[in-house]
């Protein structure tokens, strides 16, 4: 007998479901979980030797056509029998199992033994209501389903012929009664109790409409436990926010057919559409100029598109002009590191550009809320002030400044982030930090200090000073603290992980880029502040304004900021020289790091970043002067050492050798050295935007930001790189604007980096582009070996010892002042 547990395909109202889990055997003599007390879908159990009599919840017929589900055996208690012809199946067997004819108690289609058609079951209108006993018969009537019993004696003689009536009038509605009771409802359930009674009585409640007993479905109380401790759980990292789909198809077609009409190129559509949005083409024609928001476009190109939509009505005069040109300058300002201009420079500027009236351009651009402009006082150290005046009265000096909003908010940001973090300290933490610090020495125990008592706090040093922060992030850690460094690049993460002695997810080291999206570091909490105590951020002088801002934001009250880095670095690719203005400002502690780079290449570097180029000794070719007269010179040399003679004198392969040059362009530039490596290097028809499988490039996945790589392979989905171990797939139309072949780098693109063997490039026409920051970035970006391919003569000491960084104006330090971080 099978002890299966039953299941239906169609639950009724208040039956409860208990149907398999989906791709789980279903129902039927094969496959089906059949073990002693298993339990059902549900929970119910189906007890060992529960039996069922004929054509009550028959197994399903196997390999009938129907294939349907048999019904459910709610409850059913071990031994308890089902009456006869309770909850029969739908039919899943034999063809031709046509409906019953209505017998109650008989499924639609319902099979009897053997697979035969259920049949007969009609309902008998002579039948007795119920089975109710005969007057004047002794014993009565059997009970529903039970065997004849014979007839008493009466207490009246009977003739033999009455005797034998009496007994066959018996027999026949003892027969009608036995029907009416197959025909009529089943009191089934009868000899069940407890659990199984109370889930019976509970589903004919709900089919009946009645509240279920509340018991029924209680679960008995556990037993009291102890509450097991919360796992610690790492945040799931926040999700980079999504990707705005591009512009609206016909958008851009529109856009597409007003430049078109003006004689700009149809290519640029896409990207005029997404700068102006929806409407664009209407935007376009209302205001030419609004062309310049396109990057790449110049004045003169705008002026022409200009001049072919209005004709006669455009003029140099034209208001319109004048605030266009006037963002476009902030813009290109921004580009070159300045996150606001002094209002004499801007309109200087403007009348340069055939501006007539730079003020009204200026006044028109505030007006229309697209720049904004700010007056700052300037402090005069020294200056006494006018014993008898009022200090509102005093005449300060000020600068009047003009901006785009959003580096202006930027700004205004981190000075109120970073006046909140130096606010905010709790003092009585110090105590913990002060132990931690009693662990260390030298440098690192100093930093340490400082950090005990401060919420900001400034680090300067070299490479060797990386060593500083390395061992504060490791005593923060072993502490419980919870501490994180984040560098500039992913090489960055890579060396300071090797001073930890682990991977960099390990160490607990990421990059700017990945903590602030959420794919490396502690993750977040319920109001959006990272989960830390400590944040040390090296390369520091790589932050931009709006970079550092939301660094800032994300940060916790109380928490500890380390900002560390080399001052003598180029500053941020983005507009803002932070880490240079908290420097000047002097609103926290500087802690300088004593620790000089080692090594011929350490002296070299730490000469120029203090404006000398000293002659040094490099007994094992630390640093070679390679000279040359022309470009074309510069470039077959360079070729020359990074193929041939630093592999072969050095032992540095030739993918482990960065070449740095001042430009893209030129004859010596990015685009003609590399252009030659790939040659010699991996030669190749470049079958994909001039990428072949093998191929060194440097991806810019946004602007100021650079990440070295190498070609993988490429198909439909776009070129497949690798970029710091980690896969990228760059699609096709995104390909030629953030992909470059990557054995030749600029210095802004290398920075943050290093690498065993460097060239540098200096051609003849490099000159203008040499200054003491980006000499020390370049030279600084070897560890063994620097060559030096030069070609400018005595402008190298020059740029060294007389030209600093190109100054940029910002407002960083006014606004520390003055909230006093």
């Amino acid at each position: 007998m099978s002890t299966e547990p039953e299941t239906t395909e169609k639950a009724g109202p208040g039956t409860p479901d208990t149907r398999e889990p989906h791709g789980a055997p279903r129902g039927g003599s094969e496959g089906g979980a059949a073990a002693e007390g298993a339990e059902t879908a549900e929970g119910r159990e189906t007890a060992e030797g529960a039996e069922t009599a004929e054509g009550a919840g028959a197994a399903e017929a196997s390999g009938g056509a129907g294939g349907a589900e048999n019904t459910e055996a709610t409850g059913s208690a071990g031994g308890a029998e089902i009456p006869e012809g309770e909850g029969a199946a739908e039919g899943a067997g034999a063809a031709g199992g046509s409906r019953a004819d209505g017998g109650p108690g008989t499924a639609e289609g319902a099979e009897g033994p053997g697979g035969a058609e259920a049949s007969g079951g009609t309902e008998n209108p002579g039948a007795p209501d119920a089975a109710e006993d005969v007057a004047g018969v002794e014993g009565g009537a059997d009970g529903a389903g039970g065997g004849g019993s014979d007839a008493g004696a009466g207490s009246g003689e009977l003739s033999e012929a009455e005797a034998e009536l009496a007994a066959q009038r018996l027999e026949r509605e003892r027969i009608e009664r036995r029907k009416a009771e197959k025909r009529g409802p089943i009191d089934s359930g009868g000899k069940l109790s407890g659990t199984a009674a109370d889930l019976l009585a509970a589903v004919r409640a709900v089919e009946s409409g009645e509240k279920p007993v509340a018991t029924v479905f209680a679960e008995p109380a556990p037993p009291p436990r102890r509450p097991a401790p919360e796992p610690v759980r790492k945040p799931r990292p926040t999700p980079a926010p999504a990707v705005p789909s591009g512009p609206a198809p016909q958008t851009v077609d529109a856009v597409r057919r007003v430049l078109a009409e003006g004689g700009a190129p149809e290519a640029l559509a896409p990207q005029v559409a997404a700068a102006l949005g929806e409407g664009a083409d209407s935007a376009l024609r209302e205001d030419p100029w609004q062309l310049l928001r396109v990057g790449g476009v110049r004045p003169e190109q705008a002026d022409g598109f200009a001049r072919a939509l209005l004709g006669a009505a455009c003029g140099p005069d034209d208001e319109r002009r004048g605030r266009a040109m006037t963002v476009w300058l902030l813009e290109q300002a921004a580009v070159a590191g300045h996150t606001a201009l002094d209002l004499p420079a801007l309109t200087a500027a403007l009348g340069r550009q055939g501006v007539p009236d730079p003020d009204a351009a200026v006044q028109g651009a505030l007006a229309e809320g697209e720049a904004l402009v700010f007056q700052d006082a300037l402090e005069e150290p020294g200056a006494p002030a006018a014993p008898d005046a009022d200090e509102e009265e005093q005449e300060r000096p000020v600068r009047v400044l003009v901006g785009l909003e959003r580096y202006a908010l930027a700004e205004e940001s981190l000075a109120d982030g970073l006046a909140r973090l130096v606010n905010s300290l709790a003092k009585e933490a110090g105590q913990a930090w002060e132990t931690l610090a009693a662990g260390l020495s030298g440098g690192a125990a100093e930093l340490a200090r400082a950090v005990a008592g401060h919420g900001l706090v400034l680090h300067t040093g070299g490479e060797a000073a990386r060593a500083e922060p390395a061992a504060l992030l490791g005593a923060a850690r072993a502490a419980g603290l919870r501490a994180f460094v984040a560098c500039h690049t992913p090489d960055g993460c890579r060396r300071l992980a090797e001073r930890l002695g682990g991977e960099p997810a390990e160490q607990g080291v990421g990059t700017v880029t990945g903590l602030l999206s959420g794919a490396e570091g502690p993750g977040r909490d319920a109001d959006g502040a990272l989960e830390l105590d400590l944040l040390i951020v090296l390369d520091a002088p790589q932050l931009d304004v709006e970079g550092a801002a939301m660094l800032v934001e994300s940060l916790p009250d109380g928490a500890r900021l380390v900002l560390s880095g080399d001052p003598g670095v180029l500053w941020s690719a983005g507009p803002g020289r932070v880490f240079a203005d908290l420097l000047a400002a002097r609103v926290c502690p500087q802690a300088a790091s004593r620790v000089p780079d080692p090594g011929p290449l350490g002296e070299l570097v730490s000469g120029i970043g203090v404006g000398e180029l000293n002659q040094v000794e490099a007994p094992g070719k630390e640093v070679v002067i390679v000279p040359v007269r022309d470009a074309a010179e510069a470039v077959h040399r360079t070729v020359q050492l990074v193929a041939d003679s630093v592999p072969r004198a050095l032992g540095v392969p030739a993918d482990q050798t960065v070449v740095i040059t001042p430009g893209h362009g030129g004859a010596a530039g990015t685009r003609a050295l590399n252009s030659a490596l790939k040659e010699r290097l991996n030669p190749g028809p470049g079958r994909f935007g001039g990428f072949d499988p093998g191929d060194r490039i440097a991806y810019s996945p946004a602007p100021g930001r650079t990440v070295p790589g190498v070609v993988v392979k490429a198909d439909a989905d776009g070129l497949h790189l690798s970029c710091a171990g980690a896969p990228v797939v760059v699609p096709r139309e995104r390909v030629e604007g953030s992909v470059r072949h990557g054995w030749a780098l600029t210095a802004h693109q290398a920075v943050g980096a290093r690498w065993p063997a460097a060239v540098v490039v200096l051609p003849g026409d490099a000159v203008q582009a040499l200054s003491r920051p980006w000499v020390y970035t370049a030279f600084g970006r070897a560890e063994r070996h620097l060559s030096v391919v030069h070609g400018v003569e005595q402008a190298l000491p020059k740029a060294v010892a007389e030209i600093p960084a190109k100054p940029r104006t910002t407002r960083l330090q006014t606004l520390l002042r003055t909230q006093g971080a």
